[in-house]
């Protein structure tokens, strides 16, 4: 390929990326925007004042709360069940890889509907303990998947050679494998909280409108016709998820200088 349709490709790319945060950014400061104008009459930080306080502000903690009970949760799941499933190997791997998967791949409404069934005659209906248990099931499954990938790649001689020198499995624990999985934890308790973090079905569903995340509160400011809070909501969202890459690369990049 030459230089460039390479170039025009790259532009294409980075424009379709900035071009809806940009107009997120526009619409969450902006007042009085109407087509054609390509910018807004004027400029406010009403929305924004919202995180002092009310409806924005309490969205706002009802998320990262439920992100990092996942995030916690699903980690200390999927570290047992990748670490068992690689350790099996041949057809009980590929059976536990598959049911790992089912909940990842199956559409978030019909899962949602599915535990719905089951939360409610547990009397656990439109509560936050529905939603966090609804949240953990698809990050579990991600996250087994993720530490089958990471349990595949460590060497079980190590655990072994511990143990021939007498190391107990507590010790082991400690001084072998949590030292080995230092990076791939924070990896994983980051994706857990990423993964609840976007949730709309499971959490409407779930918590029958009574569990209000950042994420269902975008829904309701666009259904409510309230573009400048849904484009602020909007923006909260990204956050994370451009941290979370910049952390990843950042990570990458240090394994590479190291591999070099």
């Amino acid at each position: 390929m030459s230089e460039r349709p390479r170039v025009l490709l790259l532009a294409g790319l980075t424009l379709t990326a900035l071009l809806p945060l940009a107009a997120l950014l526009l619409a969450a400061f902006g007042m009085r925007w109407f087509f054609p104008s390509l910018l807004p009459e004027a400029w406010t930080a009403e929305s924004w004042r919202d995180l002092g306080g009310g409806r924005l502000l309490t969205a706002l903690v009802e998320s990262i709360g439920l992100g990092l009970a996942v995030g916690v949760g699903a980690t200390a799941l999927a570290v047992p069940i990748g670490r068992a499933l690689a350790r099996a190997g041949g057809g009980l791997e590929r059976l536990g890889a598959a049911a790992a998967f089912l909940p990842v791949a199956v559409p978030p409404i019909a899962l949602a509907a599915g535990l719905q069934l089951a939360l409610l005659r547990l009397g656990l209906g439109g509560t936050r303990t529905a939603v966090f248990l609804g949240h953990l099931v698809p990050a579990t499954g991600y996250l087994s998947l993720y530490f089958l990938g990471v349990f595949r790649l460590l060497d079980p001689d190590y655990e072994a050679t511990a143990r021939t020198l007498g190391a107990t499995p507590r010790q082991v624990l400690q001084r072998v494998l949590a030292p080995l999985l230092a990076r791939p934890l924070r990896e994983a308790l980051a994706l857990g909280f990423l993964i609840s973090w976007a949730q709309v079905p499971l959490t409407l569903v779930l918590g029958g409108g009574r569990v209000r995340t950042l994420a269902v509160e975008v829904v309701a400011y666009v259904q409510a016709g309230q573009d400048r809070h849904a484009a602020t909501a909007g923006l909260l969202l990204v956050i994370p998820a451009v941290l979370a890459l910049a952390i990843a690369r950042r990570s990458a990049d240090r394994t590479t200088v190291v591999m070099t």
